[in-house]
């Protein structure tokens, strides 16, 4: 014999307390990436992962409801689906995503495609705008790029590409010699991909302190993403 699930009524006014905080944050509309992690970092702090995942996705929920979210790459199809609730399009290659980048957003994942965020070099009109995992102790695995780019949040990665012929710690030292903390991303076809720590601008003159400008001749700021 079935029996009906007892509900009680906390969980109903809970969940109704639930309802009107979303429609409550949704009257506020979206906010750029960078203003958004702004406002969300404060409510974040001393919350569970769990709690944590799901304001997170609430925040993504609510920006693609008013940008279109593209993906590319295995991971980043899994990643937007979290973040985002979906992909408005899957795209073959990062080629393709990256023009479909110029009207929206597109998720990419870092390695598997290719060394395509080294074309973002000669893309001024792009930049990576975010980067998921976006938490302090994972490592990004997709880059969210994007028309424009996105400002200072007071808690930053930076992408850095290089086509420095040395190995993945000769350039950490390199940059760390010029004061900077780094880490490596991707590489690909003779390129490398390092995340800076913190927010440099692309005309950061610890970038042409001599013993980083030796590295390569092909090198530069792609982008931004903040840390929640």
């Amino acid at each position: 014999m079935l029996e009906e699930p007892e509900v009680g009524a906390d969980l109903i006014a809970a969940d109704r307390a639930l309802g009107r905080a979303v429609r409550a944050r949704l009257s506020h509309g979206g906010a750029a990436l960078d203003a958004q992690a702004i406002a969300l970092r404060p409510t974040l702090t001393g919350l569970g992962a769990v709690e944590r995942a799901v304001l997170k996705a609430v925040a993504g929920r609510i920006l693609a409801a008013e940008r279109l979210v593209a993906a590319a790459g295995p991971v980043a199809q899994l990643l937007v689906a979290d973040r985002f609730g979906g992909a408005a399009r899957i795209h073959p290659t990062a080629e393709a995503a990256l023009k479909a980048a110029a009207v929206g957003l597109t998720l990419i994942d870092a390695e598997g495609l290719g060394p395509w965020w080294a074309r973002l070099l000669a893309r001024p009109d792009l930049a990576v705008v975010g980067a998921l995992p976006d938490d302090p102790a994972s490592g990004p695995r997709a880059l969210l790029v994007g028309a424009g780019g996105v400002g200072p949040t007071g808690e930053d990665r930076t992408f850095w590409v290089s086509d420095s012929p040395a190995s993945d710690a000769r350039v950490l030292a390199a940059l760390e010699t010029a004061g900077l903390v780094a880490a490596p991303c991707a590489s690909a076809g003779g390129l490398k991909l390092f995340m800076l720590t913190g927010y440099v601008q692309r005309e950061d003159p610890r970038l042409d302190d001599p013993a980083v400008a030796r590295l390569g001749r092909l090198s530069g700021v792609i982008g931004h993403a903040p840390v929640l």
